[in-house]
């Protein structure tokens, strides 16, 4: 019996080591960051050293003239709208290489048709394309000749439903962030009919968010306008894309977690302050991931209404090798002088693809003409016409 009783409190004790153990690698992995602190060291890097860079020129013909913004990025297709100064309902679908396919428009009031949308999602496998009407709180399905196959509603649980984001999760699932919803922001919803597979809890006290109001009074009828500017929440992405996870960063929370396969939540960076208990909030906003690098901007909560400026920025990078944050600055190896970019949070539903941007075919001739430009970029540059659409940039995990 005794004996019995020691191989049980060895087994015990080899548990609670490994436990402690598990415990210290967790802790040792939690990257944890001030953010009210503006002083890191400045690092600059060259772009080519750290990622793999992708130019695609976009085809241009009579019918296929866009302004190069990207919703999605598939192994075959690249889907293509307006949006930085129009918004006619065009959807653009080009080859992976950048030939032009074929044109979507199905703007209009109908049960088949959208008002607007936010993002456009790609399922090559389903031959399908999911937009997002938030005005009409919906989402409608086409296949990729352009056909409508079904929508659905948001879903809500009493609480309504705003989903200012949308990715890919799985062949029967998307992922879709709330920026609005008081108890709630992530959900796994049906790819059929959007009802709500798994709603993924993130703690935190009160839903705060990336804006300020400003109200107005006017003395001859006592009516009240009110003003609102918040930075672009519609592509500073919540849901972001690395190896085989999603990052799922709710900036009323203090913690950033990678969503795991089997639907656990891994702590993967903390914050301090706590968010909740500052005013005004400075809110974490991640960029895009690299193998060693974590780009991130930390924002604070504050707009000069006279001026018309406002939400100062901090850019961090995390470099996973020596364990430290910098400011940086990364350069274009494709120029001969130091031309900045800025690694935003403009993102495809791609693992491969960290961040994309769009480089106007008129600046980049200019650029050729002077004499600035080499590598890939200058023999893309070399072809262009000034009125062509725009070049897409792919910044790509390194191979």
């Amino acid at each position: 019996m005794n004996r019995i009783k020691i191989i049980i409190v060895i087994i015990l004790l080899a548990i609670m080591v490994e436990s402690r153990g598990q415990e210290k690698a967790d802790n040792d992995y939690l990257i944890k960051i001030d953010v009210t602190k503006t002083n890191y060291p400045k690092e600059e890097l060259i772009l080519q050293d750290f990622t793999d860079v992708e130019y695609i020129p976009l085809e241009t013909t009579d019918d296929f003239v866009n302004e190069g913004l990207v919703q999605d990025i598939g192994n075959k297709f690249i889907i293509v709208t307006n949006g930085k100064t129009t918004r006619n309902g065009d959807i653009f679908i080009y080859s992976r290489t950048g030939r032009a396919l074929r044109k979507i428009n199905h703007k209009g009031l109908s049960g088949e048709e959208y008002t607007d949308f936010l993002r456009i999602i790609l399922d090559e496998d389903k031959n399908e394309l999911y937009v997002n009407d938030i005005f009409k709180s919906k989402i409608l399905v086409y296949n990729l000749s352009g056909k409508f196959k079904r929508s659905f509603p948001y879903k809500g649980n009493g609480d309504g439903r705003y989903y200012t984001d949308m990715f890919n999760y799985d062949k029967d699932h998307l992922i879709c962030y709330d920026e609005y919803n008081k108890t709630g922001s992530f959900f796994l919803i049906s790819k059929q009919d959007g009802s709500i597979y798994k709603e993924i809890k993130i703690p935190f006290k009160k839903k705060l968010l990336l804006r300020q109001i400003i109200h107005e009074y006017e003395d001859k009828d006592a009516t009240t306008l009110s003003v609102t500017t918040h930075i672009a929440s519609s592509i500073q992405s919540r849901i972001i894309s690395h190896n085989v996870n999603r990052m799922l960063s709710e900036i009323s929370s203090d913690t950033i977690y990678s969503f795991m396969p089997d639907y656990g939540l891994r702590p993967f960076l903390v914050r301090t302050p706590p968010i909740q208990s500052m005013n005004p909030e400075v809110f974490l906003i991640l960029n895009c991931f690299y193998d060693r690098y974590i780009f991130m901007e930390a924002i604070k909560n504050v707009y000069d209404w006279k001026a018309k400026e406002g939400f100062p920025s901090t850019f961090i990078m995390y470099d996973k090798q020596k364990k430290s944050f910098s400011r940086y600055v990364v350069y274009n190896g494709d120029y001969s002088t130091k031309n900045e970019i800025h690694l935003n949070s403009l993102r495809t539903d791609n693992y491969q693809i960290g961040s994309w941007q769009s480089l106007e075919a008129y600046q980049l001739i200019d650029d050729y003409k002077k004499g600035i430009l080499k590598g890939k970029l200058k023999e893309v540059a070399s072809k262009l016409k000034e009125d062509d659409n725009p070049v897409i940039m792919l910044i790509k995990q390194k191979k």
